[in-house]
């Protein structure tokens, strides 16, 4: 079957004029938004103590990560749709 024949026929120079206008807006928001910023103090910027690394990996990797096994655990668990007990007989 032939459905998806005029998926190519996508007009080059709008394709073109979005890609650059999506790199040029990417690219202001670069340059506006600049990391020398960050270095100035605002009034009352009290900020706390870092976290350590085994912090920072705990928080980021070992909590997602548990939460997704327990997720996925009470998943599996819970289907029932895998029982053979309910489904009706015919």
């Amino acid at each position: 079957m032939r459905r998806f024949a005029n998926l190519g026929s996508v007009d080059k120079k709008n394709a073109l004029r979005a890609g650059a206008l999506a790199a040029g807006t990417t690219l202001m928001m670069l340059l506006m938004s600049s990391p020398a910023l960050a270095l100035t103090r605002d009034d009352g910027d009290d900020p706390g103590h870092g976290l350590s690394a085994w912090e920072t990996i705990g928080l980021y990797v070992l909590i997602p990560v548990g939460l997704f096994v327990v997720i996925a655990g009470l998943v599996m668990v819970l289907d029932k749709s895998r029982s053979g007990s309910s489904a009706p007989k015919s």
